[in-house]
């Protein structure tokens, strides 16, 4: 009824394959961003389901040409919106391995050898990142996850009080909010904190905060920093905040969701001193360590955290219970049913390397010191903030009102969108309308980045009546 005969599987893998492989090698020629209009895909993919199947490549065929091609090209060497990826073709390769043998890493009798390898990869992560023995973690669809993982840990760990309160900056993804309210803190107990023109926290604020709450009768239950901002690359000054949350007895989580795994590369790791002093990081391998989607990951300090809050036994899955030597996935974490996110990482560090993934990272981290030089020098681009991969900037001639130049930056988004191969986005800086580039596709070159930067001041010069002196190359 479902099956298809050996020589039609062979003839539908090679196809994708061929598909695959042709938009790779195409990437760099074609444009970072396609997209189309609700009603234009509607019309093309609303209809009820056949009754009758239809010839399989013509199925796979129509899927890449009405839905795979609309859609932001994360891995293009121009896509320097959001935060892109670039995965390995081992890692995509993995990915299809994990389907085609059909993996559940729930439990060691059903998955031991995944559960094994999850381990293995877990430690290597526990190990860049300074844990201690003891130390554990999952992987997870992505930092949101992760990150909902970590508050409750943290929560359990205060004994699930009646009211907690959860401390972060202005600058936290809003994955931490929803963390913090999905475990049951309260909106008015999210202490969302000022930073400073750097968009770091200011840990006074938070030990001051922590003791207002206290003499209130609250109960503080987690500092969350942050090791890379998502909006500009900042990093809270995580040694300090890890002496406030010792001091006072408060979970430190840091999400590293971004800029984590720059620690692999030497000035990345002098840039996240401190990260090893945490309770628990959220880290997104499907960012900066060039892994196709979903791969996240939570770290804590001591996994038995983890499985105090989420071990929960049930008579149908006793035969599961091999002994503590033994550990089921399923035990730490919210998914019974689990794909094998850890294959696609153990796959393409063993095929290239560790020292090819440094190499990596530090290209993104090179891009970027280029580029926050080339604003600088640049007649009619203003630097905003550059830290670690992430460079914000502006058009800025100098004799623009505040407002005028947000219409112009948001004019000359919408024309690199519409008019330009590259991809980049914005943000807001210190309540600035800015322009950002986050550099760290393994691919892009410095030409991709100074000729995105081009295109932003040609529009400049055509904006602004002005004449453009661009940065150095």
């Amino acid at each position: 009824m479902l099956q298809m005969a050996p020589e039609e599987m062979r003839e539908l893998a090679h196809h994708v394959t061929d598909i695959l492989v042709g938009r790779v090698e195409g990437l760099r020629s074609g444009r970072a961003w396609e997209g189309d209009f609700k009603d234009a895909l509607a019309q093309r993919l609303d209809e009820d389901p056949p009754e009758t199947g239809r010839p399989a490549l013509d199925v796979i065929d129509r899927a890449v040409q009405d839905v795979l091609t609309n859609t932001l090209r994360l891995d293009h060497p121009r896509s320097f919106g959001f935060v892109p990826t670039c995965p390995t073709w081992p890692g995509v390769l993995a990915d299809f391995m994990v389907s085609g043998f059909n993996v559940n890493v729930a439990s060691w009798i059903v998955a031991s050898g995944p559960s094994q390898l999850e381990e293995v990869v877990v430690g290597w992560f526990q190990s860049w990142f300074g844990l201690p023995e003891g130390a554990g973690g999952l992987m997870t669809s992505g930092g949101s996850a992760a990150a909902l993982h970590a508050f409750v840990a943290a929560r359990e760990a205060a004994g699930n009080p009646d009211r907690p309160v959860a401390y972060m900056s202005d600058q936290s993804h809003s994955a931490q909010i929803r963390a913090a309210r999905i475990v049951g803190i309260a909106p008015d107990r999210i202490r969302v904190l000022p930073t400073d023109a750097a968009g770091r926290i200011d840990p006074g604020a938070v030990s001051a905060a922590i003791i207002a709450d206290r003499s209130e009768g609250c109960t503080p239950t987690v500092v969350c920093a942050n090791a890379g901002t998502a909006a500009a690359g900042a990093v809270d000054p995580l040694p300090e905040l890890a002496e406030v949350c010792a001091a006072e007895g408060v979970w430190f989580h840091i999400d590293a969701a971004y800029g984590g795994f720059a620690v692999l590369a030497p000035r990345g790791a002098v840039a996240l001193e401190g990260i090893e002093r945490a309770d628990s990081l959220n880290i997104d391998p499907h960012k900066w360590l060039f892994q196709p989607y979903e791969a996240g990951c939570i770290l804590v300090r001591d996994a038995g955290t983890l499985e105090h809050a989420f071990s929960i036994g049930h008579d149908v899955l006793q035969d599961a219970v091999w002994g503590t030597r033994h550990a089921n996935p399923a035990d730490r974490g919210i998914q019974l049913s689990r794909s094998f996110r850890a294959l696609k990482v153990w796959m393409s560090i063993q095929a290239f390397g560790m020292a090819a993934f440094r190499a990596a990272i530090d290209n993104g981290l090179d891009l970027a010191e280029r580029a926050a030089e080339y604003v600088r020098d640049s007649s009619t681009l203003e630097l905003v903030s550059a830290s670690l991969s992430i460079v914000c900037f502006r058009i800025n001639p100098g004799d623009l009102s505040e407002d005028a130049l947000t219409d112009v930056n948001r004019e000359a988004l919408a024309r690199i969108l519409w008019g330009e191969r590259a991809f980049l986005t914005s943000t807001m800086v210190n309540g600035q309308f800015v322009l950002r580039l986050c550099i760290i596709n393994h691919n892009s070159t410095w030409d991709d980045v100074r000729e995105t930067l081009q295109a932003v001041e040609r529009y400049a010069a055509e904006a602004t009546g002005s004449s453009s002196t661009t940065g150095t190359d």
